[in-house]
């Protein structure tokens, strides 16, 4: 099974309001990152950059009474603090509810910080 049918399967297990969430979700990311492979990592979907080497640039993830966005960065969500207002969030990640989903803008942001990361080198051995 590819990335793609995986996280499809994914979503299909999901409560109908939470898979509609983070389906909606993954067209805002699917947007963002043209190109990039589709992925199951740290056991949630998410998107990858291509190439053997490609790093991780965002996962998302339904649990019992929310859902997230995660950057896999420590380093973005603690830049974001004004922005994320309203939203519960940690060093990693930003949570939410079905009825009250991250704005575009905000993933736009997220996601952007994160290539601007990947970019400089951040994560490199």
């Amino acid at each position: 099974m590819d990335g793609a049918a995986r996280v499809d399967a994914y979503l299909a297990a999901l409560p109908p309001d939470q898979s509609a969430a983070l389906t909606a979700l993954r067209a805002t990311l699917a947007a963002l990152l043209p190109g990039h492979l589709e992925v199951i990592s740290y056991a949630m979907p998410g998107f990858r950059q291509p190439g053997p080497k490609g790093k991780m640039v965002a996962g998302y993830a339904a649990f019992a009474r929310h859902l997230g966005l995660y950057p896999h960065s420590g380093s973005i969500i603690p830049r974001l603090t004004a922005d994320c207002a309203g939203f519960k969030t940690s060093k990693s990640g930003v949570l939410f509810t079905p009825d009250h989903p991250l704005p575009d803008a905000l993933v736009a942001r997220i996601v952007a910080l994160r290539l601007e990361e990947i970019a400089a080198g951040y994560g490199r051995a």
